[in-house]
């Protein structure tokens, strides 16, 4: 030996794929910082090669009230790692309530009818057809776990702890390159119930409370154990113990609400801006006509889902209906208020014939936009007035 090296080590850092995964999820999802810091934590275990063998790289249970996110969370994940939210395998275990229909995940047996017409859910086909020659991972989703009858349950066992299944026709299917996500609902009315203590259902004072946004610390550990306790009262202690990480979503409040609105006020511009059969136009959006969707998509009962719900209806069915009677055109900017006399969104033309790059610099940083929107327009005529030069001449 050389001499003695003591060198302190921090195992607080992960490498740069775990990273990249953590940066791409908190981009994505709001609200919801310790389950990302979970699913990141076994995707660094699977990178490093410190997975259990024979088992799938990780088996997670989302508990929480619908709209929270849980869902999404595997789309970003998928999203983030091979491109493509939707590849994910989802089951919605609502179909498979009754024990005979578990043949439709695994294809009925040798000599039963329908045999041969049978295409199993859950094939190794179905597993690998999303893996790229970077990452060899699947994504699947057992949705609303708790409406799944026995069958499944007890099918789901040897897939959590083996990290395998016997097709109908024998054949094996390998589950051990897989993450294995779960949802549920189940402690979504104790997790109201302690957010709005005493309070009717609907009241406006409980509306205030759920939607306030401080969640303290004592209420957050209040929620892990009340859908923690939800879930052990409803599943077997076999498949609660096969279960890596049961991870709770609380309830979103107003600030989470608003960062999902931009977010999903970003996705809807990006779409206008790269489909192939849209006028490519920008959208602003007022202080007044945010505060009008929030309003407008703040539910109890359905979170993030009914804010998607008020931007498709209050803002992206009137777009479609301005641009399919062409009073938007390319590059046109378009802003949005609030009209307190309709109580509806206006939409008002701002400017016009602006350049791609303007357009884009406009949603990265609106001054700058508008600068070289400006810049554009001194160079270029107007619609107004090459029409007005056209019958002059």
């Amino acid at each position: 030996m050389s001499g003695k090296l003591k060198r302190q080590l921090d195992p607080t850092q992960t490498g740069l794929d775990a990273s990249r995964l953590r940066a791409d999820l908190h981009k994505r999802i709001v609200g919801q910082d310790d389950a990302i810091e979970e699913v990141v934590n076994i995707y660094q275990t699977f990178l490093a090669g410190l997975s259990s063998p024979g088992r799938p790289i990780g088996n997670f249970l989302f508990l929480g009230p619908t709209g929270s996110g849980k869902t999404r969370t595997v789309e970003a994940a998928a999203e983030s790692l091979v491109g493509d939210m939707n590849a994910v395998v989802k089951i919605d275990c609502a179909e498979f309530q009754h024990s005979h229909e578990i043949a439709k995940l695994i294809g009925s047996p040798p000599g039963y009818l329908g045999h041969r017409e049978t295409h199993p859910l859950l094939s190794q086909e179905v597993l690998n057809q999303h893996h790229t020659d970077k990452l060899k991972v699947s994504f699947v989703l057992f949705d609303e776990i708790e409406k799944a009858s026995d069958a499944l349950w007890n099918l789901l066992l040897g897939i959590l702890d083996k990290g395998t299944l016997t097709l109908g026709d024998n054949r094996r299917v390998d589950f051990s390159r897989s993450l294995i996500f779960m949802t549920s609902n189940l402690g979504a009315h104790e997790m109201d119930t302690i957010l709005r203590p005493g309070l009717g259902f609907g009241t406006r004072a409980g509306e205030e409370r759920r939607f306030s946004g401080t969640v303290t610390a004592g209420d957050g550990e209040k929620l892990k154990r009340a859908a923690t306790e939800a879930a052990r009262r409803r599943f077997t202690p076999e498949f609660i113990n096969r279960i890596d990480k049961v991870l709770v979503f609380r309830p979103l409040g107003a600030p989470e609400l608003d960062k999902i609105l931009s977010l999903e006020l970003n996705i809807l511009q990006q779409r206008v801006l790269h489909s192939a059969a849209a006028v490519p136009f920008v959208f602003r959006l007022t202080y007044d006509a945010r505060q009008y969707l929030l309003r407008e998509g703040t539910d109890m009962k359905y979170g993030a889902r009914h804010l998607k719900r008020a931007i498709d209806r209050a803002l992206l069915h009137p777009l479609s209906n301005l641009v399919a009677s062409e009073q938007i055109h390319n590059g046109d900017l378009i802003q949005v208020d609030y009209d307190n006399a309709t109580g509806l969104l206006m939409f008002t033309t701002e400017a016009e014939d602006m350049p791609a790059y303007a357009m884009v610099a406009m949603i990265d940083n609106p001054a700058e936009g508008m600068a070289a929107a400006a810049t554009a327009a001194v160079s270029a005529p107007t619609k107004q007035s090459a029409n007005a030069k056209s019958s002059r001449s």
